[in-house]
């Protein structure tokens, strides 16, 4: 993957995980970007269409970049800094970056609430998300399951102003890549079973949902590195020549 990243070739791997994870991720949180005009803007750095929104276009890029950031990082451990360096990628140059209210890079200043689920208040962000981190690294290793739980546990902190889910599910790819697992990308088309299965696992504790989800989504992944011929999961691993 990253020696296609290197060398510039199209129609692989890389191409199509830049693609598809920019455009779901995005989608989910309300971009009206088409995949077609995301796949445009990734291959040649320009727009098609019309009525295209510039914010959407601008958080499609910085997708772009979070993901080659992932890629690039993800054998490093998850802390404060590095959580906020996504979330400073994914939104620097929007439209909400003109805001000092808004916070770019950093914890949220106000409250906030997803659906019927109140989020941690700002003054407590901070100190939450260092007691998740802590808990996370209380393991050397990690299963999916493990990295799925972690994912509830951040989108019920809700650190951000905006753009929390993208940065997870960012967080999510990294930690697979990481410990060797299957990555996955959440399909838009699925959103509801995803929000379904956070819900049951914040409110309820529940989390059965939310992991057969993920699992699901697992399986999407397998099948592309299956048509890929992909040996290994890491970004450095190669093609299998069979």
């Amino acid at each position: 993957m990253l020696d296609e990243r290197e060398h510039k070739i199209s129609g692989g791997i890389y191409n199509k995980l830049q693609v598809d994870f920019a455009f779901n991720s995005n989608h989910i949180e309300g971009s009206t970007l088409s995949h077609d005009q995301t796949r445009y803007i990734f291959d040649t750095h320009s727009l098609s269409g019309d009525n295209i929104k510039v914010n959407d276009v601008l958080e499609t890029i910085n997708h772009f970049r979070c993901f080659d950031f992932v890629l690039d990082t993800y054998n490093e451990e998850l802390t404060e800094a590095y959580i906020k360096k996504l979330h400073l990628l994914l939104k620097n140059n929007t439209l909400s970056a003109e805001s000092k209210e808004a916070v770019v890079g950093d914890y949220k200043k106000y409250a906030n609430e997803v659906g019927d689920i109140k989020t941690t208040s700002p003054a407590k962000v901070s100190d939450q998300i260092k007691k998740l981190i802590n808990k996370y690294y209380e393991q050397t290793e990690h299963s999916i399951e493990d990295i799925v739980r972690f994912h509830v546990a951040f989108e019920k902190i809700h650190p951000f102003f905006d753009g929390n889910g993208r940065v997870g599910r960012l967080i999510m790819f990294k930690e697979c890549l990481k410990y060797d697992i299957v990555p996955f990308i959440v399909n838009d088309k699925e959103r509801f079973l995803y929000y379904k299965g956070l819900s049951e696992a914040q409110l309820d504790n529940k989390y059965q949902r939310i992991i057969e989800f993920c699992l699901l989504m697992q399986d999407d992944m397998k099948a592309i590195f299956d048509y890929y011929e992909i040996d290994g999961v890491n970004p450095d691993s190669s093609i299998d020549p069979e």
